[in-house]
């Protein structure tokens, strides 16, 4: 079998990207800039929201939506265990308390019932992740009267009961991190209906030539970054069919594996960015397995935030920590490489 290493995730760039790339290199004009306004408005427009605010990072993004909603010391957070770092320190940035809970065991996101019951007076905000491309229980939560921002860092494109995910909540944020669903490198997006949160969030995104001193930030998207994410945009729907393309196959080959498949319900329009599984024994076991016959899988959450902060109980983030394994499925992968996964993992399982 072929001993080249098939990665866990990787960019799907085209000669198409490179050009756009180029022009704007040619231009002469690399900042924040005429780029960064157009790709803010596209990608307002594509979600079906009224104001958006480019931004250095998903983080950076996050970060402002929660200093446009006022949050500080002594107000709370809700947010999920089983999610990357990077929303622990966003809420952690602006001193205000997080307030962590379980998840629903079939699609990984945030449960509902957990956050109803972790409500208190001083929660001030929800953030929502719609994790591996699977939209959360985005109506249910809405019914609490809490504002929500919606992390679509891995769902750009997803849709909830026909509504994309990111036109729901208050605020919704985006990251274009270079094995995101749309890859600028680096660089993210805070979307809004809010014409003063969005004003907010593009006055604290940068410090230089202001009538008054607070405290603000270098978050900005410059004009190459915006180049690459308007181009990958464009071809967004192209990746998304390439995606479902992919787990489809996965579903058929996979059927009569030992390890239980990802959920798929109509009304949760899955895009896929990562198909995770869930295995009998601890998923750890089979990295390794799978990394000898050169395929690269991962845990999709590295370590759950209630295991940094010490905390006690969430025995579903614990199950889902100990048994979910992301196998390889990506636009840029070749028919081969797809023959190559489907064949190792099911000599593994």
């Amino acid at each position: 079998m072929d001993k080249a290493v098939i990665p866990h995730s990787r960019p799907s760039l085209d000669e198409s990207d490179i050009r756009a790339v180029a022009a704007t290199i040619k231009s002469g004009h690399l900042s924040q800039g005429r780029r960064v306004q157009d790709f803010e408005k596209r990608l307002a427009g594509f979600i079906g929201k009224k104001n958006a605010a480019a931004t250095s990072s998903g983080t950076a993004a996050l970060h402002l939506a929660l200093l446009a909603l006022d949050i500080k010391e002594q107000d709370e957070v809700i947010i999920p265990s089983f999610v990357c770092s990077a929303v622990l320190n966003a809420v952690h940035y602006t001193r205000a308390t997080p307030v962590l809970v379980d998840i629903e065991p079939l699609t990984f996101n945030l449960s509902p019932d957990a956050v109803e019951k972790a409500a208190t007076r001083r929660t001030k905000a929800i953030i929502v992740p719609h994790l591996f491309g699977c939209p959360a229980e985005i109506d249910r939560l809405t019914e609490l009267g809490i504002p929500i921002i919606e992390d679509c860092a891995q769902a750009i494109g997803a849709t909830f009961n026909g509504r994309k995910v990111g036109s729901i909540g208050l605020l919704s944020v985006f990251s274009f991190y270079a094995t995101k669903m749309i890859a600028s490198g680096e660089g993210g997006m805070v979307l809004s209906d809010s014409d003063s949160l969005i004003s907010r969030i593009k006055d604290l995104r940068d410090y230089d030539n202001k009538n008054d001193y607070r405290l603000r930030y270098n978050y900005k998207m410059n004009d190459i970054q915006a180049a690459l994410g308007l181009s990958q945009l464009g071809r967004l729907d192209e990746f998304i069919a390439r995606r479902r393309e992919i787990a489809t196959l996965y579903f058929r080959e996979f059927k009569n594996c030992h390890f239980s498949l990802p959920l798929w319900k109509e009304e949760r329009e899955h895009i896929y960015f990562r198909f995770v599984v869930r295995t009998e024994e601890k998923a750890s076991f089979y990295l390794e397995k799978l990394e000898r016959k050169n395929v690269q899988a991962r845990l999709p959450v590295h370590i759950p935030l209630h295991v940094y902060l010490r905390l006690r109980g969430f025995p579903r983030t614990v199950a889902a920590w100990r048994e979910s394994l992301s196998i390889p499925l990506y636009p840029s992968l070749k028919n081969e490489e797809i023959k190559k996964i489907i064949a190792v993992v099911k000599g593994v399982f």
